[in-house]
């Protein structure tokens, strides 16, 4: 679509670890889903939006305690009242791949959580349709 990514940095803490003392995968999806949503909105114009759909999640490696992770947006395409993102999750250290998430699909909703036309094609690197 674009050259348009955004990007947003993790620390695993404590509190983010399962039994093993790895990334809980929840947490990781629980960031993921969260950061997207803020991209679409952004990009969309709108705060009423809602998660659609996830492609195949598959865990490539692990992070652990202190690792700092880098998730990285993109925009795939604009729907009609849709936006379809990808996501890569790398150790930022080492450049190992956590996760990649090829779509995440968010629709503009009404109210009533009816889907309604967004009009926007092309990326914007900022917030400013929000306040439009």
């Amino acid at each position: 679509m674009s050259e348009y990514r955004h990007v947003v940095r993790k620390w695993v803490k404590p509190e983010d670890l399962n039994q093993h003392g790895a990334l809980f995968g929840g947490r990781l999806l629980q960031w993921v889903d969260e950061e997207a949503a803020i991209v679409a909105v952004a990009q969309l114009g709108t705060i009423d939006v809602v998660t659609r759909h996830m492609s195949a999640i598959d865990f490539v490696s692990r992070a652990d305690r202190g690792d700092l992770l880098e998730l990285e947006y993109r925009v795939v395409t604009f729907g009609r009242t849709s936006i379809t993102l990808s996501c890569r999750v790398e150790n930022a250290v080492t450049g190992s791949e956590v996760l990649t998430l090829n779509e995440i699909v968010f629709v503009a909703v009404d109210s009533d959580g009816a889907t309604v036309v967004h009009g926007r094609t092309v990326p914007t690197t900022g917030t400013e349709r929000l306040r439009e």
